[in-house]
């Protein structure tokens, strides 16, 4: 947790640092659409499209996961019941300690 909030505080006092030496406006074009803005906008931009891509790559294997999981979840329930009944069937048939079967 430590390790994590000095990495991102590094990183945003690079961000920070990036954002005061490149003050200026750059024109952007895009197809048929064009606007000024900065170069940290575009940045950020760029870095947020990737990782929205990145999150969208991994949904499919995040969903299959999830469904292994569940199922794997269900078969231990099963298994678990199953060792219940195997339980009392042995219960029921090991002799009594007083040696009469009942």
């Amino acid at each position: 947790m430590k390790l994590s909030m000095i990495v991102l505080i590094v990183l945003l006092a690079l961000v920070a640092a990036f954002a005061v030496q490149n003050p200026g406006y750059i024109t952007v074009r895009f197809l048929n659409l064009s606007g000024d803005t900065s170069l940290l906008v575009v940045i950020v931009a760029g870095f947020g499209a990737g990782v929205l891509g990145g999150c969208l790559a991994g949904l499919p294997g995040f969903f299959r996961r999830r469904s292994e999981a569940a199922a794997a979840a269900r078969r231990i329930r099963e298994l678990e019941a199953e060792v219940g009944d195997l339980k009392k069937a042995v219960a029921a048939t090991a002799p009594s300690p007083t040696g009469k079967t009942p």
